[in-house]
């Protein structure tokens, strides 16, 4: 069975691991979340040492962050996308042996 909260962590993770330069607003945008959700999800991959905010201190925004994968952050990211990888050719043979009926 599938956890909802892995899947959106792996989502998080997967997108930042493409682009740390994201802003909060523009990742909550491209996931589909709300900036408190975005916000929550961040805080919790903060808190297992998957992520690391960095402040731009000479950026005159002083909202930007950089968000930065941790080891432990690219680890998880991998066995999450082990586990999507899995239960996504599950579903392919399920459905594959279903239209074969």
């Amino acid at each position: 069975m599938n956890n909802p909260d892995d899947d959106k962590q792996f989502e998080v993770l997967r997108k930042l691991h493409k682009n740390s330069n994201l802003t909060q607003r523009k990742l909550a945008d491209e996931l589909g979340y709300s900036l408190g959700k975005l916000n929550f999800i961040l805080n919790e991959l903060k808190k297992k040492g998957m992520v690391k905010y960095k402040n731009f201190k000479n950026n005159e925004n002083k909202i930007n962050y950089l968000y930065v994968l941790t080891p432990k952050g690219v680890t998880k990211k991998t066995k999450l996308l082990y586990k999507f990888m899995e239960r996504k050719l599950k579903e392919y043979d399920e459905l594959k042996n279903e239209i074969e009926k």
